[in-house]
């Protein structure tokens, strides 16, 4: 049987007044950004994207929260999503808000580079654990950055103590077989090497598979088989469906201090 694989992978059809609610997004960055202390605009590398917003708390941060932002590798940046800090900076963790270079001007492969980078310096500015997530393409990458060949330095890796993907694509394949790939170019050599469903976990610490469970079927899809298969490999790992939430509200949690998907990105490690 034939399966329409664009329509598998798209949100914004699926969900009732979704081009309302992903225009509000930016209005409500900019009023998080302006109602927070924040280094805005802080370089992690050359390129003009490859920059971060860090967010921070009242008084010294209990650690950094590091927030990946989806739009499947091609889209949106920092600017759209600064309010995805407001629960970690509300619990008094600073609050790392990245942007990356966009395909199709570069591969996936490159942009889990400029992450692996972004990280790093982030940890340079902020001491204490890490914690890091991403929605959909950016929990990819926050997954990425855990994978057995990570390119993250071993001081940094010792400071991670949880990572929580949302609503996540861990296996590249199957956008090889949609229009998506027009701009990804993912061929079968990166879908191997950058799908953290087929990778071994590096470090051992708490791992969460987030997902709306009105999503798509095919994220749906995905977050089960990315848990199945790092539990299988010794992951301390977690599945949470999240009862009656779609793609783009599922996120909304990381805006609430005392959320269960806040507490989840925390690990319940602060009260």
């Amino acid at each position: 049987m034939s399966r329409d694989w664009d329509d598998a992978y798209a949100n914004m059809a699926h969900i009732p007044n979704g081009a309302e609610i992903a225009a509000a997004w930016p209005g409500q960055a900019d009023a998080f950004r302006e109602k927070t202390k924040a280094e805005l605009g802080v370089a992690y590398g050359a390129k003009p994207r490859q920059a971060f917003d860090l967010f921070l708390p009242e008084g010294e941060p209990k650690g950094l929260v590091v927030v990946i932002h989806g739009g499947y590798w091609m889209r949106f940046g920092r600017e759209d999503f600064s309010q995805l800090a407001q629960g970690a900076v509300a619990r008094g963790y600073a609050a790392c808000v990245p942007s990356y270079t966009l395909a199709p001007e570069v591969r996936i492969a490159d942009i889990t580079a400029e992450m692996t980078a972004a990280v790093e310096h982030a940890a340079v500015l902020v001491e204490g654990p890490i914690f890091l997530t991403g929605h959909s393409a950016g929990a990819h990458l926050a997954f990425r950055l855990m994978c057995e060949d990570s390119a993250l330095s071993d001081a940094v890796l010792s400071r991670v103590s949880g990572v929580t993907g949302i609503g996540g694509v861990y296996d590249l394949r199957p956008l090889m077989l949609t229009e998506l790939n027009a701009t990804l170019h993912i061929d079968e050599t990166e879908a191997l090497s950058e799908s953290p469903v087929l990778l071994r976990p590096k470090v051992d610490v708490p791992i969460a598979v987030w997902v709306g469970a009105a999503e798509r079927p095919e994220f749906v899809r995905q977050s089960r088989v990315m848990t199945m298969m790092w539990d299988g490999l010794g992951a301390e790992v977690t599945l949470v469906e999240d009862e009656g939430r779609h793609h783009f509200d599922v996120i909304d949690g990381l805006l609430e201090a005392h959320s269960p998907l806040m507490a989840t990105v925390l690990d319940d490690q602060e009260p």
